[in-house]
Formats: structure tokens, sequence, C-alpha cells
């Protein structure tokens, strides 16, 4: 095995880094943390170590100073006794190397068992500058915080926003003719239908949905049933399009336990809690809670479903596919979350899609793809009016594709934003 990893090595350090296009992410280089990037699988985590790995090269630190593995690599067939063997096999090919000077990155790390015992120690013996992904956020969020007692920092990657998967279309955001305000037009539409996976933008427009589709088997087997030891695959799939279908609202588990068992499938009603969290942890759902402004509440709250991405979400079920009010909405909690908000929604005679809290003053947020249609203008207003009043603030925003001027409604300040300067951050809540 020694030997495998020493060629694995070497053919790292012989190969020129291949170019990639620079993301919004910034991570520091030299922090003296262990730093982790979580997200979920082909969200770009390897492409942004490499970019980090350009930027060290270009600071004047030699390429053999680098140590990378991806836990993924078919030729290393790792368990957790194994892990001191990549140390050694390292030093075997660079005796000399002061280690301290070392950057190990250690992608898709969580593979291997016990490995945060293995991080730990790098960390305290050989280098501070020490790199690792996952794509379970509960595993790298959770454990090597535990591990690594405070000396790491966490930082979450998503699929592309708007303006980085304009970047991959090589367009520039930053122009104002007529032209480009055109063509990002235009290519918003195209975004809001198949997401931001990065090689499935890139990729013929009759190519795309096959991808991710093929991403959705993978994260189905290699990230749930492989790692969860989930046993009935059918089950699985039906849940997890399931899941996808109530995006932007709410799945009963105890519905949809009936729901299985009236069409024969034999399971344990803790299999689908089991399945809801797996779900959370690999990225593919994301829940937010029922706004409260007392925390206990907010957290046993009945919890509303987002996806990970509008493309994936389409290429596993129908039933968004021109649905471009919850598509925008998909996207925007997803644009939120890349602003690092603090994200909820609102419910009880009247719904706000979401409430955002920051310095404890809720916000209420509503999404509509149009308003030209009176009674939708009407229903969002609603919604959003009584939020204000119920959660006692002044102030209002509805997202839209057809904004209109801000207004003053029963006497709360309604701001209305473009979605398109909304996602690319011009105009921000």
């Amino acid at each position: 095995m020694r030997q495998v990893i020493k060629d694995i090595l070497s053919d790292f350090h012989a190969t020129p880094l291949e170019p990639v296009t620079p993301r919004e992410l910034e991570l520091p280089l030299n922090s003296g943390k262990a730093i982790s990037l979580i997200g979920p699988r082909r969200s770009g985590k390897s492409y942004y170590f490499i970019h980090l790995m350009h930027q060290l090269v270009k600071s004047g630190v030699d390429k053999t100073k680098i140590l990378y593995l991806n836990f993924e690599d078919e030729r290393l067939n790792l368990k957790a006794e194994d892990l001191d063997a990549v140390l050694k096999a390292y030093q075997e090919l660079y005796p000399e190397t002061v280690w301290k000077n070392c950057y190990f990155f250690f992608d898709e790390i969580q593979n291997i068992s016990n490995w945060e015992k293995f991080a730990r120690r790098c960390y305290d013996s050989f280098t501070k500058n020490i790199f690792l992904t996952g794509s379970n956020a509960n595993l790298l969020s959770m454990e090597i915080a535990t591990a690594m007692r405070g000396r790491t920092l966490t930082f979450e990657i998503l699929p592309l926003s708007f303006k980085e998967y304009l970047t991959f279309k090589k367009v520039n955001y930053t122009k104002q003719d007529t032209s480009t305000k055109a063509k990002i037009n235009k290519l918003f539409t195209s975004y809001l239908e198949e997401g931001g996976y990065p090689e499935v933008v890139l990729l013929p427009d009759h190519l795309k949905t096959q991808a991710l589709q093929e991403y959705f088997d993978v994260m189905t087997y290699r990230d749930l049933v492989e790692r969860y030891q989930f046993t009935n695959l059918s089950v699985v799939k039906y849940f997890l399009k399931r899941l996808a279908s109530t995006t932007g609202s709410y799945l009963s588990l105890n519905k949809l336990y009936n729901e299985l068992r009236s069409q024969g499938y034999k399971l344990d009603k803790n299999f689908l809690y089991e399945a809801n969290e797996a779900a959370k942890a690999v990225y593919l759902s994301i829940p937010v809670s029922k706004f409260d402004f007392s925390e206990l509440k907010r957290t046993n709250s009945d919890k509303k479903n987002y996806f990970i991405d509008n493309g994936l979400l389409n290429a596993i079920t129908f039933k968004f596919s021109k649905d471009y009010g919850k598509l925008l909405e998909n996207l925007c909690y997803l644009e939120l979350r890349r602003q690092k908000k603090e994200i909820y929604y609102y419910k009880d005679t009247k719904e706000c899609d979401f409430v955002l809290f920051e310095k404890e003053k809720p916000l209420p947020v509503q999404i509509a793809h149009t308003l030209t249609d009176p009674d939708t203008l009407n229903r969002e207003l609603n919604g959003l009016y009584h939020a204000c009043k119920k959660l006692k603030t002044k102030k209002g925003i509805i997202i839209t594709t057809t904004p209109r001027k801000d207004e003053i409604v029963a006497g709360i300040n309604v701001k209305y934003l473009s979605a398109v300067e909304f996602v690319l951050n011009t105009s921000r809540v």
C-alpha cells in the first residue's frame, strides 16, 4: 500500500495543476487552523482545493511540499490502521522536507473510519496547514470540531451561485449594456431550471439531465445506502423522490409511512426518520424551521424542506419542471444560505416564505416568480403584511422577476427586489 501511495503522490507532483475557474469562496491559506470544506458531492470541493494549490505555488511554495490525496481514488483501499502509511510514504519520497512547511490536502476523508484522530495527530505533530473536504455535513462540521478542539475552521461550498454560473458561461455580469443584460436575463431562466453543478453547467444541453440523474444515483448508493447501510433500496429512492417533490413545503413522515404501507412496502417507521436525517447529512435536503422568538420552539417546529440544486430537483421529479415559483423559492433559499443568513419560515393563519433573523430583528421575505396577476399580488402582500404585523416589524421584502415600485401597504414598507439583481448580489435584503 505504501508504494501505491508513493506512486499517487509522485504522479501528482509530476503533473501540472489543471486550470480551474475561481469561485467566490475565499479560504485562508495560513491561518494556523485546520480548514474543513464541506458541501454536497460534485459541488466543486476538489477543484477548489486545486485553486488553493495554484495560489500556494504562485506564492512560491514548492509543489512537492503539497501532500494531496483523494480518498475516493480507487487505487486507495485504506483502513484507519493504514493512514500512517500516508505519512511514511511521503517521508520516504522527500526525506529532507520540513514537515511544518508542508500543506496536507485530504479530499473526501470521511470515507476512512477514525479519520479525525489521524487529522488531529497530523495537526499536533506535523503541520498546521491541513485542509479537509467531505460530503457529509454532520460528519465534518460536528466530529472534526470535537476532535480538533477548536483548532479548525469550517466552510461550506454549494453548487454555483448565479454570479459563478455566469463566470463559467464567460459572461461579464458587471457590464451594463443592453445586450449583456438581455443575455443575463436569458441565462437566469436556464440557471433557474438547470441549477449550478459545475460540471453540468458546461455539458451540452442533451446530456445535462442524464448527468444529474447519475449524480442522484451515486448519492443514493454511495452516500446513503453504503454509508448508512440501508438495505431497502427501492424504498430509499422512493423516499428521496417524495422528499424532492415537497421542496418548499412539508413532508409528513407519518403520511408517507401509511402511503408506502398501502402500496405493499414493508418497513419500520423509524427507517423513514433515519433516511430523512441521512438525506440532510449528505446535503440532499435542507430543513428550515418555523420562526418563533423562542429558540426551543424554533428547534422543535415542523420543518419545510429545500433541495440542494434546482437542476437535480428537475432531473428526478417532473413536479417542478415548469413551476417557476417553487424553483425561484428554492434558488433564493440557496442564495440566502450562501449569504449566511439565519433563515426561517412563517406560518399561522397566513404564510410567508422566509423570515430572516438578524440582530434579533425579524425580516419577512416573500418569493413570487411574477406579480402580474392581481390575485397573486394580493396573496403575497397579505402573507407579508400578516407576518410583519405578527412579528411587529414595519418592513417586508418581495423578491420577484417582475418587480414594482416600493410602496407602503397598511403601514408596512414593502420593498420589491428583482430576482436577477438579488442573485447577482447587486440588491441585497
